[in-house]
């Protein structure tokens, strides 16, 4: 079920100071690189002479040379150059995809070209916003990117998968150990779950800078097809919740094919801001936590093709979340498929304002 009227993270800004990207997207290789004018640009990675990838060739000024008999390709996809010959044949030109940088990351359209409206990319705007410090990295995950979405609206399995890092078994106790799910907007997922007076586990312990009890909350939003935003806050149960460490992480999924998943994500703060040390040990903690999740969703994947079945097999009441974000992915794709011209415009995943939300949950 790839959507494909929406916009996906093709990857990070930085990732474009290198000459050019080969990056598999909706099951299509492609190229991508930013131009001396700073135009992005993504493009079948194909020549369509011998259909050598243009990967395998290299990049000259502003445009991509093929590593088989020396085609050139400009930022439009059209040839400006055949070795030997001075007429270029019309049906020489690469496809090309929409390509724009918003939020700190570049993010592409895989569908009707036509459609592709830069005011329909998710805000996000935590990543590069001055009030705001961010931690990220990537995770490339050999499984479906709908297995990601379940693992990520998901807030129980803390408890057992992440015990070295984001969880411990004070979790499986609370009151609120069962999330509040609502859904909105038709594209839209939220599960809430309050944690009070618990052990600050080890993650949280870096957060609060020592160890001690904790009130904590999370609400995991889910936006359909593929984005996921965790709101996360904690605070010393002796302090006000006023005084709370708010975290944005974001959880940007772009599938790379029907058995991976590309996982760019971000831990974005409103704390603590100029603390290098914190930022770097944010980024490794938040690797860790993901490395965890990595192995179970890749052996989930792996049991999926070897038993050829899907999950859930059994549903229990924790998998509300879940369910309810693939029923509407499967709206989704039902729509797409009857009209492919259809485009939904995202909500906003939170208010700028976010703390007034949780503090009504």
């Amino acid at each position: 079920m790839f959507i494909r009227n929406t916009w996906y993270v093709a990857g990070f800004e930085h990732e474009f100071d290198q000459p050019f990207i080969a990056r598999r997207i909706l099951d299509t290789p492609l190229i991508m690189y930013r131009t001396s004018l700073g135009q992005y640009t993504a493009m079948d990675d194909s020549c369509p002479h011998r259909l050598l990838p243009l990967s395998k060739g290299k990049r000259v000024g502003d445009e991509m040379q093929c590593g088989y008999h020396g085609m050139c390709f400009s930022a439009d996809g059209q040839c400006t150059k055949v070795p030997g010959q001075t007429n270029i044949p019309s049906a020489a030109r690469v496809k090309t995809y929409p390509l724009e940088a918003l939020h700190g990351f570049v993010w592409i359209w895989m569908g009707d070209a036509d459609l592709a409206d830069k005011g329909l990319i998710p805000d996000v705007h935590w990543h590069s916003s001055p009030d705001w410090a961010s931690s990220q990295g990537y995770h490339h995950i050999e499984a479906h990117y709908t297995l990601l979405n379940d693992n990520l609206l998901d807030l129980s399995h803390e408890t057992y998968v992440h015990s070295r890092t984001i969880g411990n078994d004070e979790e499986e106790s609370i009151a609120g150990y069962t999330a509040k799910v609502t859904a909105e907007h038709g594209c839209l997922v939220r599960a809430h779950r309050e944690m009070r007076n618990i052990e600050a586990p080890p993650f949280f312990e870096l957060v609060i800078g020592r160890p001690c009890q904790i009130n904590r909350w999370q609400s995991a939003i889910h936006l359909v097809p593929s984005i996921n935003l965790t709101v996360v806050g904690v605070h010393p149960i002796e302090e006000d919740r006023t005084a709370a460490r708010i975290g944005h992480v974001l959880h940007l999924l772009t599938p790379e094919s029907e058995t991976g998943t590309h996982y760019f994500w971000a831990f974005v703060r409103n704390y603590r801001l100029d603390n290098a040390d914190l930022t770097e040990g944010i980024r490794k903690a938040s690797s860790s936590t993901f490395d965890e999740d990595k192995e179970v969703l890749e052996i989930q994947q792996q049991q999926m093709e070897r038993r050829k079945t899907a999950v859930p097999n059994v549903a229990i009441k924790l998998d509300e979340a879940p369910i309810r974000a693939r029923r509407l992915l499967e709206q989704r794709a039902a729509q797409e498929a009857s009209n492919p011209r259809h485009v939904v415009a995202p909500p906003a995943l939170v208010p700028e304002h976010s703390f007034a939300v949780l503090e009504e949950a």
